[in-house]
């Protein structure tokens, strides 16, 4: 199998390309990317024609699979505008023909080619983002070929390979769509051997993207700065100073507050309800900054019941109350005097509330006596 030889036109343009000093300007930096397109090889038919007839067949015809998908991944360093060193891995796909031959007989032969390239790449800024460029450098492809033959057609060396380093030649054009990422389209031609005995060279055509490492983001525009116009203020007549209005006094502090007994605990039992601890919290939040000599809290029954149940009851409603409001609100106990009453302070009269058994009518009559007294001495 023989690829066609390269032409010189391609490396005066790369040539040219390099040596242009069209832009001095530092732009380096690391760059990396990818291209994909299509490659294609010229099958040397006449080549493989002859050898066949030399070989004693009376016809020959041959059917070519010149053109494949391939695809290059490359990184690389600019020095500066005009100059890039570059370097990468490229497949250029697979090749292939078919021969059939008279007698009756087929050769079929194939070549994957893949390897390594380093690239001298000139650099030559058209525009801002626009920019042509020419590579010059050297491949190092392997070739890897197998051939087959079937009928009359036998085949000696049916698996050859090879390693080799040759010339790449290259142009294309590159446009940035921003300071990092630029579009690429390229020609290249790469000089392959294709391990049995030739050298011809395959093109491939493609596109790709190119990222730049720590791309610089333009500073903008530093804008001139503009001067006010002097303004000129009339000097204002002096203000007389006026003293603030003093800050309106704080209402006073209720020296006795009274709740009812059944809003605070249910009947004859000394567990304050929620409810009850609610109105001790509006309770505590109106004593906050006023100062105090002592709390007293008093507990009173009603008048049902003996005097040492009732005292005993009015005693843990009272201490009840108090140990609230030494835990919620954070009055100190030893402002807090607490002490039980029974039913010797009512606020009922004996004549409001006749009787002595404890039947509904009189526990309801009696509400008021039932009762708890907070009483506030030596505020300031």
């Amino acid at each position: 199998m023989n690829l066609k030889k390269a032409s010189g036109t391609l490396s005066l343009v790369a040539l040219a390309v390099i040596a242009s000093p069209f832009a001095i300007a530092d732009d380096s930096g690391w760059y990396g990317g990818a291209n994909i397109g299509q490659s294609k090889a010229t099958i040397d038919d006449a080549r493989i024609t002859s050898s066949l007839l030399g070989s004693g067949f009376s016809g020959v015809s041959i059917a070519d699979e010149n053109r494949d998908l391939g695809y290059k991944i490359f990184g690389g360093y600019q020095f500066n505008k005009n100059f890039a060193l570059e370097g990468g891995y490229f497949d250029l796909g697979k090749f292939g023909f078919m021969a059939t031959t008279t007698p009756a007989g087929t050769l079929s032969g194939n070549i994957r080619l893949k390897g390594l390239n380093l690239d001298a790449v000139g650099i030559l800024p058209v525009t801002e983002k626009f920019s042509v460029f020419g590579r010059i450098g050297a491949n190092y492809a392997q070739a890897t070929d197998s051939f087959a033959g079937t009928g009359a057609v036998r085949v000696l060396n049916p698996n050859p390979s090879t390693r080799e380093t040759n010339l790449k030649l290259g142009v294309g054009l590159q446009y940035a769509l921003t300071e990092s990422l630029a579009m690429r389209a390229e020609v290249e031609r790469y000089r392959i051997n294709d391990a049995v005995g030739n050298k011809g060279d395959v093109d491939l055509v493609s596109v790709g993207l190119v990222y730049r490492f720590g791309a610089k983001t333009p500073a903008p525009a530093p804008r001139a700065a503009v001067m006010p116009e002097p303004v000129v203020v009339a000097a204002a007549p002096p203000v007389p100073a006026v003293a603030p209005p003093p800050p309106p006094a704080a209402p006073p502090m209720p020296t006795k507050v009274t709740f009812s007994a059944d809003s605070l605990f249910d009947f004859d039992k000394a567990t304050m309800k929620p409810a009850g601890k609610q109105a001790l919290d509006k309770f505590a939040a109106d004593l906050k900054g006023v100062n105090f000599d002592v709390i007293t809290v008093t507990g009173h029954s009603d008048r049902i019941g003996s005097h040492a149940y009732n005292m005993k009851l009015s005693t843990h409603r009272a201490e009840a109350v108090s140990a609230y409001l030494v835990e919620s609100a954070g009055i100190p106990a030893g402002k807090i005097a607490v002490k039980g009453v029974n039913g010797a302070d009512p606020v009922t009269k004996p004549a409001d509330c006749v009787g002595k058994k404890a039947t509904k009518e009189l526990i309801a009559c009696l509400q008021p006596d039932r009762r708890v007294e907070i009483e506030v001495s030596g505020t300031k």
